[in-house]
């Protein structure tokens, strides 16, 4: 339930601006690929929950070794090829995913 939410308010802030998607926040990508967003979610709400900072770089360092070190994109090097050429939709849209997780427990306060 709770990751529901924090789905649809990424889908409303993410999906709709992400290159893959059809601008109505609806997934273009082949169905042979599966959107890093969806696949890896529940791992990417807690990382963003384990962190509250002012710098992005402290929440990209804890997806790295939340849910980056368990992608099958990422070599045990920490090379992402998929990250490195720009294709990741999480590593692209980081930035709007924390801020989507982070205004749901903004509402609740107001």
């Amino acid at each position: 339930m709770k990751e529901e939410i924090y789905w649809q308010k990424v889908k409303h802030k993410v999906c709709v601006r992400c290159v893959d998607g059809d601008e109505f926040g609806n997934c273009l990508l082949p169905k042979s690929q599966m959107c890093a967003l969806i696949e890896h979610f529940p791992l990417i709400v807690e990382s963003v929950e384990k962190i509250q900072s002012n710098f992005v770089s402290d929440y990209v360092n804890v997806l790295r070794k939340t849910v980056c070190e368990t992608c099958t994109h990422q070599n045990e090097n920490g090379f992402c090829g998929v990250r490195y050429s720009l294709d990741c939709g999480l590593d692209r849209y980081f930035p709007l995913v924390i801020e989507a997780i982070e205004s749901v427990e903004k509402d609740k306060t107001i």
